[in-house]
């Protein structure tokens, strides 16, 4: 910062804390970013990048990378959780592929995504990333922040963001323990090399199968040679949250039981498959203390039925650097800009998120008359324009600060 030639501290490498520093980097400010793993990378999942997320990537320089190795959306498609029948979002209003939108929409596997982060990063300084770096705690002055560490020195700077994650050690400093409510279900996540599907589900679009009580998403990644298969069900029987606990294809099976022979043949095809369960935490009261400040899920944890967790870290990390370009004499006034242009849309996006899986499992997606009448009303070109325009529509690069 130009009040004393001190480095920013990202204490987290994913997606918020890597855009943040990119974007740092790039207005000239130095960062330091500090990653509790030993190496680089992320779960293997795929990610949505919807017009709001692409505009971030593509401000950063990463327009090239995000072609390359992402799949442009062109259509998303409802289908019937028995039956398979079909409704087409945006045939006649192409939405996802851009329209009225600056960018399209991609979806993208997210180590692509990290590693395209991760490159720009280090070709700008190419020491930035510290591995190994679990954060334990810090102590913020008024003239600057210090960080600690499981290992290694402390590092010193002149403010610090948290873009440590759901259970940030950050967060739980600076506004203590977080309470998170189960929500009674549980998610599977699957990729399914693209060879080992029928040709009719090689298609390149993305796919939202509803049900009465489960849905399933599913959309291809890496060029559309793999796709990525997320399975949210009704169940209360697990409540372990976390990423990398392995099921088996037997039990996400019978979760899907009765389910179109498409999704079965998903769940079949996958390599692995890992579940988790679904928690929900409400919005923070506050972001900032001081020269500390949090980012993404460290503060606004969401649950995954809008496909915005992402983006909104993208979001994140690229109004912080523009807030703190504009006051950098000033930390921490530019920490409360950047909290202020920030806790409204990310808190009203938490709510609808949370919301939508009402919307996803409902009673009457049971009968095929009923399901006909719910998708058409539930996703009509106006109500998809009404649930999506304001997410959409926002330009990271131009919003008030």
């Amino acid at each position: 910062m130009a009040e004393s030639g001190a480095p920013v501290l990202i204490a987290g490498a994913g997606l918020g804390g890597l855009a943040a520093g990119l974007a740092l980097l790039r207005k000239g400010i130095d960062v330091e970013i500090f990653e509790q793993s030993a190496s680089l990378g992320e779960v293997g999942a795929g990610v949505q990048i919807s017009a709001n997320g692409t505009t971030v990537l593509f401000a950063l320089g990463l327009e090239e990378d995000v072609r390359r190795d992402g799949v442009p959306v062109t259509d998303k498609e409802i289908r019937l959780w028995n039956s398979g029948q079909s409704w087409s979002l945006f045939k006649s209003d192409p939405l996802p592929a851009g329209g009225r939108y600056e960018h399209p929409m991609f979806t993208l596997h997210r180590k692509d995504l990290h590693a395209m982060l991760v490159r720009a990063v280090r070709e700008l300084k190419a020491d930035a990333i510290h591995l190994g770096r679990r954060c334990v705690r810090f102590e913020a002055t008024d003239a600057d922040v210090r960080l600690a560490f499981e290992q290694g020195p402390p590092a010193a700077g002149s403010i610090l963001i948290g873009a440590d994650g759901l259970h940030s050690r950050i967060r739980e400093q600076l506004c203590g323990p977080m309470d998170a409510e189960f929500t009674g279900q549980l998610a599977w996540r699957g990729m399914v090399p693209q060879d080992r599907l029928t040709p009719q589900m090689r298609r390149l679009v993305g796919t939202n199968w509803v049900g009465p009580s489960a849905h399933v998403t599913c959309y291809p990644v890496q060029r559309g040679e793999v796709f990525n298969f997320v399975g949210q069900v009704d169940r209360t029987d697990w409540r372990v949250e976390s990423w990398v606990t392995e099921g088996s294809t037997e039990e996400c099976l019978a979760d899907f039981s009765g389910w179109h022979p498409q999704v079965r043949h998903m769940i079949e095809s996958a390599p692995k498959l890992f579940k988790w369960a679904l928690f929900l935490r409400q919005p923070l009261p506050r972001w900032s203390v001081g020269r500390v400040t949090l980012l993404g899920d460290a503060c606004h944890a969401m649950l995954p039925y809008l496909g915005q967790g992402a983006n909104m870290a993208l979001e994140d990390g690229f109004v912080l650097a523009r807030c703190l370009a504009a006051a950098s004499t000033d930390p921490q006034v530019a920490l409360l800009r950047y909290e202020n242009a920030r806790r409204e849309r990310t808190e009203k996006i938490v709510r609808a998120s949370a919301e939508m899986a009402r919307t996803f499992h409902n009673p009457a997606l049971a009968e095929a008359a009923s399901a006909q009448r719910y998708v058409e009303t539930q996703w009509s070109g106006g109500m998809v324009r009404t649930r999506y325009d304001w997410i959409y529509g926002y330009n990271a690069s131009t919003s008030p600060i």
